[in-house]
């Protein structure tokens, strides 16, 4: 298999962005979709089974895994010119807007003095934060808008509006994962979800549209079919993509978070990359002082890549994924620190319309582990969160190095706990 080839499966496996949503799920099948181009590379008219894409990327390396991402945010970018920029290093924002973290009254007279328009005011009582859209005098480049902002309010907190994107793909051959024991609340961070499809029968799907109307999504689908809440359980879906439009965005996000500190949901899964944003670092901390767990994706962009937030967040559950073998996936990022993995390959989870899809990525992961912590932390705690850690830590399985390694973190949690 050329190197061409390759590289264009990469950025399929690479993590894939709703905002339009790249098929992360195969629909129903063992064939990759018809792509006649991926990242403006051609796709030969090769082998489309998953063994091809397997083979593929057992052949990654940083280099193809860091130019497959950069492809993938350029054309993001390109493909909704009117509503996505770059920042200064090149990660994909909301045109037009930037985000004052909780600013006083005195930060905002000086932005309206500057020419700065304020386009939208959010604030959440329960987390204790505000977080203000500005828009740019007209002509002024976002990019020197915020240096701006950052130099005539050194004490304040300016950011741009990053957009997240979902972490996971391709693969499968085993059964979604057995919804066992005690019925659990937890919350999902993500696109809407298909509650009509029989993985969900006898849970409460509750869900909220961040960026708009909600919109059932495969990523979602899949993400949520993997938490195992249970007949009787509740999951609680904040969907921060809606249409696609405007989705993902730091400031959607976090107000989906503070739905779920509203609501006590006492984990929560974010199966969603990006960069630091100063507006997601301030609600992840409130979260988090305030006894919640946020499980979180490492990403898919390879071991050399940038650390992804929020998984790099201090506090954050960051996991990777493995494959059905228990080897790590070629293709998992590194957080700056990581707890634990589980398998994020080999697996078929739920789709929208019904049936399962196969998947592939550390976006599958990460529900499998919020899904047991969630079955030990019943309610939002800071001191019974660390103990819920520590009691998944125990129940682990050590892979690698003998105890905390980088590669498995804690160690691997299995899809049901004793297997």
């Amino acid at each position: 298999m050329s190197r061409r080839v390759i590289l264009a499966l990469a950025s399929v496996i690479v993590f894939s962005s709703n905002v339009p949503v790249l098929a992360q799920l195969l629909p129903g099948g063992p064939s990759l979709p018809s792509m006649p181009s991926v990242g403006g590379l051609p796709l030969p008219d090769v082998s489309r089974s998953l063994d091809a894409v397997e083979g593929a990327a057992s052949r990654l390396t940083p280099e193809l895994l860091a130019a497959a991402r950069l492809d993938r945010l350029r054309d993001l970018v390109r493909s909704q010119p009117r509503r996505l920029d770059v920042d200064d290093l090149g990660q994909p924002v909301v045109r037009g807007e930037i985000l004052a973290v909780s600013p006083g009254p005195a930060s905002l007279a000086a932005a309206r003095a500057a020419g700065f328009t304020v386009l939208r005011t959010q604030t959440d009582p329960t987390l204790g934060i505000s977080v203000v859209a500005l828009a740019p005098p007209r002509g002024l480049d976002i990019r020197k808008a915020v240096v701006q902002l950052r130099r005539a309010d050194p004490a304040g907190s300016y950011d741009y509006n990053h957009v997240y994107l979902d972490a996971g793909l391709i693969e499968g051959a085993a059964a979604p994962a057995p919804t066992t024991g005690a019925p659990i609340t937890v919350g999902l961070l993500d696109g809407g979800v298909d509650a009509r499809n029989p993985a969900f029968a006898g849970m409460a799907v509750e869900q909220r549209g961040f960026a708009g109307p909600g919109r059932a999504s495969p990523h979602g689908t899949a993400t949520a079919s993997l938490l195992g809440a249970g007949r009787g359980g509740r999951i609680r879906v904040a969907d921060v993509y809606g249409d696609g439009k405007a989705g993902g965005s730091a400031s959607a996000i976090v107000a989906a978070l503070g739905w779920m500190a509203a609501s006590r949901t006492p984990v929560i899964n974010i199966s969603l990359v990006g960069p630091p944003n100063a507006a997601l670092a301030a609600g992840v901390r409130a979260m988090i002082a305030r006894g919640h767990l946020l499980v979180a994706a490492v990403g898919n962009d390879g071991p050399a890549a940038p650390p992804l937030y929020p998984a790099s967040y201090p506090g954050v559950i960051a996991v990777t994924g493995t494959d059905a073998r228990k080897k790590p996936l070629p293709e998992a990022g590194r957080a700056l620190h990581l707890e634990f993995s589980a398998q994020g390959a080999g697996l078929r989870a739920a789709k929208p319309g019904g049936g399962t899809a196969p998947v592939r990525g550390s976006s599958f992961a990460a529900p499998i582990v919020a899904g047991r912590l969630a079955r030990l932390l019943p309610a939002p705690d800071p001191v019974a969160a660390l103990t819920a850690v520590d009691k998944l830590t125990g129940a682990a399985e050590d892979l690698g190095a003998s105890g905390y390694d980088p590669v498995f973190g804690r160690g691997f949690v299995a899809q049901t706990p004793g297997r």
